[in-house]
């Protein structure tokens, strides 16, 4: 054994979760579609590229009237 070497420690987080896990064992599954859901996406570059055209820069300071 090392003189660098501790016990074995887990912290709690790490515990609740590995016991969330144990409890529910399709949580990863669900994770990852509702993931899927809102943020893995395919973006057309081609419609990307229009709506970045079509941008217009704001001025530097929004509230100023045009007087």
């Amino acid at each position: 054994m090392s003189i660098f070497q501790r016990d074995h420690y887990t912290s709690e987080a790490t515990q609740f979760i590995e016991s969330l896990k144990a409890q529910k064992p399709t949580l990863e599954k669900e994770q990852r579609e509702g993931r899927a859901l809102l943020w893995d996406k395919q973006v057309n570059r081609e419609v990307q590229q229009d709506i970045d055209a079509g941008r217009v820069a704001q001025k530097p300071y929004v509230y100023q009237t045009n007087a």
